[in-house]
């Protein structure tokens, strides 16, 4: 029996993050030939060296999501060489700023995410999706905290999640006919991510002061599941969502959440 990507070419933007290295692991153990793009070229090479100790097949591009003509040219490039764009994943983190109250946030903070937010995952999408049309298959993938529904203290996150949602769904509806699917995950406090790498490198970290044991503990009570998301199961159903097993799935989102965000 074939693994559930066997064959499958995927490029994953921000391969380096927490996310990131867990997807990408999990998509070259299910038969995936992974290409990771991020802006820090050490964390890919780690990631991929990971993967190719593990007999999986993993290629590095350094590269900035907000050069429009530099991540068209790398979607040309694996689209020529692999044969194929099969699935693209968008993992870029966006500059999120919380823990402040929205009548204390300034314009820039509040902004950051939305306008990174939407502007990383329409380049990355629109260069996959003018192979994906051309060639009459691929998915589009991306990942939102499912914080669209009064989430306070966590500033721009929210509005940033619903206008990346928005994009989804409507680019769902221009390019399903041309048999590609656009679709996301909901995951928030996947406690490993906060444990990897140090206080300066690790963006969950970083921003919140909180370890993966803190999370654990704030946050597991707070779902129905009464635990925390794990990167495993996050990556497990990332994969089965970029499989031709979830080919009925489109313009919608996969709550992985353990409960903490309800549909």
């Amino acid at each position: 029996m074939n693994n559930l990507l066997t064959d499958k070419n995927i490029i994953v933007y921000g391969a380096g993050g927490g996310i990131g290295r867990g997807v990408a692991a999990t998509f070259a153990r299910e038969g995936a030939r992974v290409f990771l793009a991020g802006r820090t070229r050490a964390s890919l090479e780690k990631v991929a060296a990971a993967i190719g100790a593990a007999g999986g097949s993993a290629e590095v591009a350094e590269l900035d999501v907000f050069d429009e003509p530099a991540v068209d040219e790398h979607a040309r490039d694996v689209a020529s060489r692999a044969g194929s764009l099969d699935v693209s994943f968008n993992l870029v983190s966006r500059g999120d700023v919380q823990g402040i109250p929205l009548a204390d946030m300034t314009t820039a903070d509040f902004m950051a995410p939305i306008t990174a937010g939407v502007a990383a995952n329409f380049v990355t999408a629109r260069a996959a999706a003018r192979h994906m049309v051309e060639q009459g298959s691929g998915v589009i993938m991306t990942l939102t905290s499912g914080s669209s529904k009064a989430s306070p203290m966590l500033g721009g996150t929210g509005p940033a999640d619903a206008a990346v949602e928005a994009f989804l769904r409507n680019l769902a509806a221009e390019v399903g006919s041309f048999g590609v699917r656009v679709a996301g995950l909901w995951t928030a406090g996947v406690p490993e991510t906060f444990d990897l790498g140090d206080e300066d490198t690790n963006v969950s970290r970083k921003r919140t002061g909180m370890t993966g044991e803190d999370i654990d503990r704030v946050l597991g009570p707070m779902t129905m599941l009464k635990r925390a998301p794990r990167l495993a199961q996050v990556a497990d159903s990332a994969a089965f969502l970029a499989s031709d097993r979830a080919a009925g799935i489109t313009g919608t989102i996969l709550n992985v959440t353990c409960g903490l965000v309800t549909n």
